[in-house]
């Protein structure tokens, strides 16, 4: 009976853990400080574990990294977590000593998850609102500036370098430099940090940078102000957030010769 009680409480855990939708910035951070925890932790013991101890630290290391991001994110969210709740189950089950039937805590385990979800998507459709209001703003004081030019879709786009060269079609695959920040500044992308220019093909972006880049010659620079709806509109990537207003400096190195060279976005 104890084996099965710990085998539904591992199986619980677990199975939340894989499941739960973590960033590749959360997933690297979290990974990161587990490793560190061994080494300080373990040292040179863990050249020194068996199989099986192996496996089974890396069973309570799974439960544990899922509860400590759960725990973060309910914070985000304004619910802290009761951890001492937490320790007294996770003992109840080692002890088979549980106080509420296994199908009463699967349903608290869902219940649990839904209030999640719940929370995220309210944080999100305000988020999302903020966003839409702020970028009405920003895009209504910074049409107004010097040098500033709106197209009919919205587009806004500063000249910083005209270029020379040839002007590149939505079928073109171009090679640019940019870097992409968020109204406050945040930088979330940029070529010239990886030092690697982009190669993609024109066609295969957010419709603002289909639009801006054809606008550009070859060794131009234009700084691009793009509404939510010609970038990611209401999904979210990233440090970009539901309805985000872009900005982006985008300087057009080549338009890539059709059919000499495969694209990649």
């Amino acid at each position: 009976m104890r084996k099965s009680l710990v085998a539904l409480s591992t199986l619980t855990a677990l199975g939340l853990f894989a499941c739960q939708p973590n960033t590749n910035e959360e997933s690297t951070a979290t990974t990161d400080k587990a490793e560190a925890v061994e080494t300080a932790n373990t040292g040179s013991q863990a050249s020194d574990m068996s199989d099986a101890q192996k496996q089974a630290y890396a069973m309570g290391a799974s439960m544990g990294l899922f509860v400590e991001n759960r725990a973060k994110q309910q914070k985000e969210l304004g619910d802290e977590m009761d951890q001492d709740a937490l320790m007294q189950g996770f003992k109840d089950a080692l002890n088979a000593n549980l106080k509420f039937s296994q199908q009463e805590i699967q349903q608290f385990a869902q219940e649990g998850e839904q209030a999640l979800r719940a929370k995220q998507q309210e944080v999100a459709a305000k988020k999302s609102e903020e966003n839409i209001a702020k970028g009405k703003e920003y895009l209504a004081e910074n049409a107004k500036k010097e040098g500033v030019k709106t197209t009919d879709s919205g587009l806004q786009y500063e000249v910083l370098e005209e270029g020379t060269g040839q002007r590149p079609e939505a079928e073109d695959t171009v090679k640019v430099h940019y870097r992409g920040t968020l109204l406050d500044g945040t930088e979330f992308d940029s070529s010239y940090s990886r030092n690697e220019p982009a190669v993609f093909p024109l066609n295969r972006v957010i419709p603002g940078w289909t639009e801006g880049v054809q606008l550009m010659k070859e060794g131009a620079k234009y700084r691009f102000h793009i509404p939510s709806d010609l970038a990611y509109g209401e999904r979210a990537t990233g440090n970009i957030t539901p309805n985000s207003t872009l900005i982006f400096e985008v300087e057009l190195l080549e338009v890539m010769p059709r059919g000499d060279e495969e694209a990649t976005e």
